[in-house]
């Protein structure tokens, strides 16, 4: 991820204040957009411990539009303290989605088995030349670096020089109520879709979506300077 002096900053304002509230930070963004700029925090329940625990299995303890909005109000009062950016932002609290980021060591191990995409802020040298984007099957972590096998190549990426991460989610095991984020060989086996066919991504389940806490919801989550 980023190391940036702000964004570490950042986290170490808000990673404390979720895991006192209950929750864990899965991901932060400071991003320029063309409303301004824009602090994404997004959190969920802390994961299971238990290395055997089913994550293909939809909990029905996540984050909803009201924890967000809670914790929107709880980071507000902290930043407005903290005052950490110069700058007028709107805060945006929300659950991971389905699609989950991945920022640590600890969120790699977890999803070990599970099929992701990342991106390098650093370009890795490779013998075909200098590569960025890869997509495979997580092999776990491996000191301070990522495993990730792609198409039957293992490469082995620092976390401090990955820009982002996220699952690939089975939409078919969605699509039948699973969370859709399980290792590959416990995922429901089942027919492609169709080329060119696009499957809907409403769960049929309770399943981790994005609720946004903005202005209108949350009323705190927005701070003007």
């Amino acid at each position: 991820m980023p190391r940036t002096p702000l964004h570490q900053r950042l986290i170490s304002i808000v990673e404390p204040v979720c895991q006192a509230a209950g929750y864990e930070l899965v991901d932060l963004r400071f991003v320029l957009e063309q409303g301004g700029w824009t602090l994404r925090v997004a959190i969920d329940r802390p994961g299971p411990l238990d290395e055997h625990a089913d994550l293909d299995e939809v909990a029905s303890d996540r984050v909803d539009l009201a924890d967000c909005e809670n914790l929107s109000r709880e980071l507000s009062a902290v930043l407005d303290v903290e005052d950490p950016i110069p700058q007028a932002f709107h805060l945006e609290v929300s659950s991971p989605g389905i699609d989950r980021p991945l920022r640590t060591a600890d969120h790699f191990r977890r999803f070990t088995g599970g099929e992701a995409k990342i991106q390098l802020a650093t370009p890795l040298a490779t013998a075909a030349g200098e590569r960025r984007n890869f997509k495979g099957i997580l092999h776990g972590v491996d000191g301070d670096a990522v495993v990730i096998d792609c198409d039957g190549t293992e490469f082995r990426l620092p976390i401090d020089d990955i820009d982002h991460a996220r699952l690939i989610p089975d939409w078919d095991a969605v699509m039948k109520g699973k969370s859709g984020v399980g290792k590959l060989a416990d995922r429901a086996q089942s027919k492609p879709g169709k080329p060119g066919h696009r499957l809907s991504r409403k769960p049929l389940a309770p399943a981790p979506a994005s609720h946004q806490a903005s202005a209108s919801e949350g009323g705190d989550a927005d701070k003007e300077r």
